[in-house]
């Protein structure tokens, strides 16, 4: 068997870890509570076994959902990132928060009773890039690159960077 590594973490970088292994039950979530938690229409989760996996910077914040759940999330920055069962031996993590998200693909849906009655109808949206080609476009996607506070994804020693960004 192949153990595969993901790296991941927040939007800020101020908590990052590691799964070595597979990553479980690939799946996207629409109940209420995911809803919430994510402050989105759903949730994509997929689970580790919790020997594979370990925070490799800061520690997450966390949130008791319910009696059986707790959601992990950066208090700095609130990127969502784990639903987490404390009694069970696998955690979940939110794919978003995956340095490469397009590595987990989900193989099914759940919760579909909280779903968007309309998502049947997205493939049909027209579709716009983020740069539509317009000198404006331009100008502010120039600006979000030169202030960018996103932690990029991957591993870095430190972050944030020295400079002041604001």
């Amino acid at each position: 068997m192949i153990r595969r590594i993901f790296t991941g973490g927040c939007q800020c970088g101020a908590v990052r870890y590691r799964a070595e292994g597979t990553l479980d039950d690939p799946h996207i979530c629409h109940c209420r509570m995911c809803q919430k938690a994510a402050g989105n229409y759903f949730m994509p989760l997929a689970n580790i076994a919790r020997e594979d996996f370990r925070i490799t910077r800061g520690e997450p914040s966390w949130f008791r959902s319910s009696g059986l759940v707790r959601r992990g999330f950066c208090r700095n920055c609130g990127t969502p990132l784990f639903y987490d069962m404390p009694e069970a031996s696998f955690l979940n993590i939110a794919l978003g928060s995956l340095d490469d998200p397009d590595d987990v693909q989900p193989i099914y849906q759940s919760g579909v009773e909280s779903r968007m009655f309309w998502f049947s109808h997205l493939p049909k949206l027209p579709e716009k890039e983020t740069d539509d080609g317009s000198e404006a476009a331009a100008e502010r996607h120039l600006r979000v690159l030169e202030t960018n506070r996103q932690h990029p994804d991957f591993d870095t020693v430190h972050w944030p960077p020295e400079e002041d960004l604001s």
